[in-house]
């Protein structure tokens, strides 16, 4: 009886030490079980007044984006940008005196300057030379000799006869219009090309077909240079590529010009600016004219480019 009263009293000791705790912790902020199972001190909001709301919260997305950029981003984008700025500047004022052309510089009679080591230009009516410039030095003629086998070709006539071309025709480096072997053209469609686009293939085709052979064609063109009086040039090969013994001097070459452009048939070409080719299998290609056309252009002057 005794241990049992001794027992009741001590559960009655337990019971009122433990109450202060539970009700200490219900007055202030208890110690809950948050919702993900960590216990600890809930913290409650915080309730925020009007006058406590800062003033960002009414200014637009924008801007607040643009607070929240940090000073040293903002002059880094500010030096980037004016760096940029002042970039495009130096290059604009740069890019001016270049755009601005060269004047012209002219000789005493009143003639442009060339740059050119030999040059003459001549009345391609009279002949009279109206300027010149080492007419007479010697100097690979290049595809301007391309007009004395134009010149051969012309004179020889039957301009629609069909011309085979033959593998070694094909055999001419750099400038060629690609004909091929057993391909049929005729000589005036030939002649056309040579005048508008200067291809080296061509001029092998119709020298082969008018002579024989390119050396047989080469003895041709020095005969009838002789006869136009330039006798101070030698030719080997129709297309003007550069090789051992071929040369010609300005002069030579405007007597050649000259005769040319009296011949109607070039005449009528050399004019052309463009022309539509068609090759044997019928595809068809637009050649643009090239220097050699300049040659004979103007009706007055006649001016021999030499390289």
């Amino acid at each position: 009886m005794k241990s049992s009263r001794h027992w009741l009293w001590f559960l009655c000791v337990l019971i009122l030490a433990s109450a202060p705790n539970a009700w200490s912790q219900d007055a202030a902020a208890p110690e809950a079980v948050r919702p993900n199972g960590v216990s600890g001190p809930v913290r409650k909001a915080k309730a925020v007044s009007a006058k406590d709301k800062p003033a960002k919260a009414n200014r637009s997305d924008d801007e607040q984006d643009a607070d929240a950029e940090t000073t040293p981003t903002r002059k880094a984008k500010t030096s980037k940008s004016t760096h940029s700025r002042s970039h495009r500047a130096r290059a604009k004022a740069k890019e001016t005196p270049e755009t601005i052309p060269a004047p012209t510089e002219f000789t005493p009679e009143g003639i442009p300057k060339t740059s050119a080591a030999s040059v003459i230009v001549v009345d391609a009516n009279s002949g009279k030379t109206l300027y010149e410039k080492n007419p007479d030095q010697f100097r690979a003629p290049a595809s301007t000799q391309k007009l004395l086998t134009a010149l051969i070709v012309a004179e020889s006539g039957f301009l629609d006869r069909q011309v085979t071309v033959q593998p070694t025709d094909t055999f001419a480096e750099p400038v060629k219009l690609n004909i091929k072997a057993g391909d049929t053209y005729q000589r005036i469609d030939l002649l056309r090309a040579l005048l508008v686009k200067s291809p080296n293939d061509v001029a092998r085709c119709l020298a082969r077909d008018n002579a024989g052979s390119i050396e047989a064609f080469a003895e041709v063109m020095n005969r009838r240079a002789q006869q136009l009086g330039a006798v101070h040039s030698h030719f080997v090969n129709p297309n003007g590529l550069p090789v051992p013994g071929q040369y010609s001097t300005a002069r030579d070459l405007s007597l050649i010009a000259r005769a040319a452009y009296a011949n109607p048939t070039i005449r009528s070409i050399v004019c052309l600016p463009q022309l539509v080719f068609r090759f044997a299998n019928g595809r068809t290609r637009e050649l643009v004219a090239r220097c050699i056309r300049a040659t004979l252009l103007e009706p007055l002057d006649v001016k021999l480019p030499l390289r």
